[in-house]
């Protein structure tokens, strides 16, 4: 599943790099060129400041709300970074901190700081205060308190002559209409998304609608559903880099429910399929030349093999050794003939042993222990043919008391080869013997498989059923092992601690009697044959669970094979790998695209693939409550106010409605998502009446609408009716509000 199709090409790796930081600090407005008399408008956005002379086309400041005390070390001293000028280091921008929390402001001290260095900046001279008049936005529906705080600010701190202030999205409504148009306002902010109906210039404040979603709640929702998607991605993206997931890859979906069922196919994900690469450090080896290669493998072999005999030496020294034990006990045994059973037991006392019994227990655990020894000889040396009339033994024959003690040593290891020579000799023939009966089957089955096909095909199907099942059931046990709450995992801790308990039960050590093949008495499994049971007991064992799926998916492979050379009807769509193919898996398609994966590649472990986020994100402002939120979405309120208010019904819309209908704007940075506009104009030629004029518009840069209008206002004639003075907040009170065309209106219960 993991290798490489090489017939594919490779998809396009996007690298995610941090923003680019700044070269420059913000720029300064030379003071020569200030006019006290020029009103000065802040949109003071959540996310963005637009700042500047209404006197001009755009805003001369525009930078991100956010603000840094850093602590340099070196100089001891604490500096502030506000904006643009955050970028000019790293460090600084990620401990850069917003003022709001959500749409309201919390931290009117970084409030503050911002609104002396945009005064700064625009080259504003006041030492007795600002006399240049302020237009400022502020959201729907503002919370009374936080415009309180506004006047406070304003008046109190920076001494202004009058200020006023307005809806954002009534702004820019009026930013690209006449004073008495008459339209609905779409409004993707950065916190939320809001509905305006206006009629004539003025907004329905009591029609209006909003959804508490917004761009930053996009970005957040991003972010959520690649943690879960990459639970263990090996880095960790900043805010910043999901922001620019979100604005570069997603876009609106002309029809959501139609592309979602589609989207995770090859062909679809060939086109759509976006993967980011995260940044990190790339550890590289320097490359050998192929005889160093070649050197290193040599010493490697060599270094095994000299391993291999050191430890076949030790165990040939360690089997000879107890096969002298053996012979001695043995001996010693064959002495016990015809003696009282006192003597005897004197004899065992003074050798170590308790009573004859475990003198038995003994021997009998030596014998074993060096027939295994002799066991795993065989095992070694199996494709060896010898024979032991080829080898010398001369030794054999010749008594004891006529050879010398060395010549009785090497009579011993002679035994000993000539007694493994025979036992290799005995595996041989019996390895042949295995391998005459399966070729005899191999024949009877081939026999079966000419006379019979339709049944042997028959009887090949049910074992590779049966064998697919088992194996399907070893996976299941082998996934809840991994989980602790699982009844597999309970039931294997439950056996543990039965056998713990019999353990303790007998004191933490057992007697003599039931001493190991290796005769430790400390350890005694394995002694009794059934000890070896508990592996069964215990949930098969993770590892001998693993060899047996493995031994099943070779059985599997093989039957496989018989049937695609003999049975028409099974084909390579059929086996097992194809269907765990990683063409066919739906997880595979969605974690890793229409690639197969290679996990040991260190770049694909660093890659995100971003598929149905890409649209998924954007359609909560349809759907809200795909985001958490339980309230209607942006057409589905549109649809409530155009055909069921100001005197519209489903079947014919008021004039109020058919004007608005024909006059809708989108304006926010939210707006700027691909395919916003396009599925504006789909939703609403579904419910509208057939025959109604519509018009969708945006401007070229909706995240400036709102300030654009702001300058409008100030040229227009109500634009000195709405102003607040010093001396009107001094009478009255920070409460105190006037109502305008583009502001909010006062609320008594």
């Amino acid at each position: 599943m993991n290798s490489r199709d090489s017939s594919l090409t490779p998809l396009q790796v996007a690298v995610l790099d941090e923003p680019a930081l700044a070269n420059n600090p913000e720029h300064f407005i030379s003071s020569d060129e200030y006019n006290g008399d020029v009103p000065i408008a802040i949109d003071f956005g959540s996310n963005t400041l637009k700042a500047g002379y209404t006197n001009q086309d755009v805003p001369s400041l525009v930078f991100p709300t956010r603000l840094t005390r850093f602590r340099d070390r070196r100089l001891n001293r604490t500096m502030t970074f506000i904006g643009n000028d955050i970028s000019l280091d790293q460090a600084v921008r990620a401990q850069s901190k917003s003022p709001f929390d959500g749409s309201m402001v919390t931290n009117w001290e970084y409030i503050d700081e911002m609104l002396e260095y945009t005064f700064k900046h625009l080259g504003v001279l006041g030492d007795n205060g600002i006399s240049n008049p302020l237009i400022f936005s502020e959201k729907l529906a503002v919370v009374q308190a936080q415009r309180s705080q506004w006047y406070q600010l304003l008046f109190e701190t920076f001494n202004i002559s009058k200020a006023t202030f307005g809806i954002d999205n009534q702004f820019a409504f009026f930013a690209n209409n006449s004073i008495d148009s008459t339209g609905l306002m779409i409004g993707c902010n950065n916190e939320d998304t809001n509905v305006i109906p206006i009629v004539n210039g003025v907004a329905s404040l009591q029609e209006c609608k909003r959804i508490n979603w917004g761009g930053n709640h996009a970005v957040s929702y991003m972010n959520n559903l690649l943690s879960l998607k990459y639970p263990y991605f090996p880095t960790k993206l900043t805010d910043l880099q999901y922001q620019k997931l979100y604005h570069d890859y997603c876009y609106v979906s002309p029809d959501y429910s139609a592309d979602i069922d589609k989207y995770l196919t090859l062909d679809v994900l060939e086109e759509k399929n976006i993967v980011v690469e995260a940044p990190f450090t790339e550890i590289t080896q320097p490359q050998k030349s192929e005889e160093e290669l070649r050197i290193q493998a040599e010493k490697r072999k060599e270094t095994g093999r000299r391993l291999q005999e050191q430890a076949k030496q030790k165990r040939m020294e360690r089997l000879i050794q107890k096969q002298e034990e053996l012979e001695y006990y043995t001996q010693l045994k064959e002495q016990f003939i015809d003696q009282p059973k006192k003597k005897i037991l004197s004899i065992l006392q003074n050798a170590g042993f308790d009573d004859e019994r475990d003198f038995k227990k003994y021997v009998s655990n030596l014998e074993r222990s060096v027939k295994k020894a002799h066991s795993a000889e065989l095992a070694e040396d199996d494709d060896v043919d010898e024979d032991p009339s080829a080898n010398k033994f001369d030794l054999l024959d010749i008594p004891d008391d006529q050879l010398t003690p060395e010549q009785i040593k090497e009579k011993r290891v002679q035994r000993l080869m000539k007694a493994n020579v025979e036992a290799r000799q005995k595996a041989k023939e019996e390895k042949e013997r295995i391998q005459k009966e399966e070729e005899e089957l191999r024949k009877k089955e081939e026999e079966w498989r000419q006379s019979d096909l339709t049944g042997w095909i028959k009887d090949k199907r049910g074992k590779l059923n049966a064998l697919i099942v088992k194996r399907k059931e070893k996976l299941k046990m082998r996934e809840e092992m991994k989980d602790r709450k699982s009844q597999a995992a309970q039931n294997r801790m439950k056996n543990l601690a039965t056998l713990a308990e019999d353990n303790v039960r007998q004191g933490g050590k057992r007697n003599r009697d039931q001493a190991t093949i290796d005769n430790d008495p400390n350890d005694t499994f394995g002694a009794d044959d059934e000890d070896w049971m508990v592996y069964n007991d215990i949930s098969q064992n993770p590892e001998a669970l693993d060899e047996a799926i493995e031994e099943d998916y070779k059985d599997i492979v093989e039957i496989e094979k018989e049937l695609l050379e003999f049975d028409p009807n099974f084909t390579g769509e059929d086996t097992l790998d194809a269907q765990y193919d990683w063409r066919n898996s739906i997880l595979h398609l969605f974690l890793r695209g229409p690639r197969p994966h290679d996990s040991d590649d260190v770049h694909e472990q660093h890659q995100m693939h971003l598929n149905i986020e890409r649209i998924r994100v954007p359609e909560v402002l349809f759907q809200p409550t795909m985001g958490g939120c339980d309230q209607a979405g942006v057409a589905e309120l549109c649809e409530t106010i155009l055909l069921k208010k100001f005197g519209s019904s489903p079947n014919q819309l008021s004039k109020t409605a058919e004007d608005m209908a024909n006059n809708i704007w989108l304006s926010g940075g939210n707006a700027k998502v691909p395919g916003l506009k396009n599925r504006i104009v789909k939703e609403f030629t579904s419910f509208l009446p057939v025959g109604t004029k519509l018009s969708v518009n945006m401007s070229s840069d909706p995240l400036l609408d709102s300030w654009k209008g702001m300058a409008k206002w100030a040229k227009s004639e109500d634009y000195n009716k709405s102003f607040i003075t010093k001396k009107e907040y001094e009478e009255y009170g920070p409460e105190y509000i006037k109502e305008h065309k583009m502001g909010n209106v006062a609320y008594f219960e």
